[in-house]
């Protein structure tokens, strides 16, 4: 699904946020990217993501070279492959949630009713089904980053990209969201996660660990079922 090969990326001031790094991304993984502030972790999210291009080697997403593709075009893969989960909700105050989740699916040129009905069946997978109408201000934290899932998601995407999901969470609230992500991952969607929390690592099918730049480790867990690993998820 996804291939890096050899990426560097440096940023002005001769700043290595990764160096030379080779990972594949299989279809069907629930991947967890870890490591401490600064080790390139949320680089390479932006790298997987085609948010950002690499200073060197090569970025393949879906078989195509992110080097060889326009913006435009680097937008319409990001539209048919990915979705993204940040640990802030981005969701407009004044906005029910189903409107929330609607309106990330203006880019498919959809009708407005067809759009709130993938938005609700979206509402509905993360278990807020019986919330669409509440605003931001009405829902708890868990709550709106659930709802932020659902819009991820929304458009179906195979691959889920998700930055520090739980990172303004409380443990009971972060919880809610990793079992939403496991469910998800159940149903076919290719789940990588970007966090410095080691337990959250551990829940996960797959880790690789980033140190300077640098994949210090990787590991597998082996006879094991997501849904295995969801009962000790925090």
């Amino acid at each position: 699904m996804v291939e890096l090969c050899g990426v560097s990326k440096t940023y002005p001031g001769d700043v290595h946020a990764l160096r030379g790094v080779d990972l594949t991304v299989e279809r069907g993984d629930l991947l967890a990217i870890v490591g401490p502030s600064g080790s390139g972790k949320s680089t390479m999210l932006h790298l997987i993501g085609t948010l950002d291009r690499p200073t060197t080697g090569t970025v393949r997403v879906a078989g195509h070279d992110v080097a060889r593709l326009t913006d435009r075009q680097l937008s319409a893969l990001r539209s048919r492959h990915m979705g993204f989960v940040f640990q802030q909700f981005h969701l407009a105050p004044g906005v029910s949630a189903l409107d929330n989740v609607a309106d990330g699916l203006l880019y498919t040129g959809l009708r407005r009713r067809a759009r709130r009905e993938r938005a609700a069946a979206a509402l509905e997978r993360v278990g807020l089904g019986h919330r669409l109408r509440h605003r931001p201000s009405e829902l708890s934290g868990g709550e709106q980053q659930r709802v932020a899932v659902a819009r991820a998601v929304a458009g179906d995407p195979p691959l889920l990209l998700a930055d520090e999901p739980t990172g303004n969470l409380d443990s009971a609230a972060g919880g809610d969201v990793l079992r939403v992500l496991a469910a998800l991952h159940e149903s076919g969607t290719t789940v990588a996660i970007i966090t410095h929390d080691a337990e959250i690592a551990g829940w996960c099918l797959r880790r690789v660990r980033l140190r300077d730049g640098l994949i210090v480790d990787g590991h597998e867990h082996e006879h094991l079922s997501p849904v295995a690993l969801l009962k000790g998820a925090p």
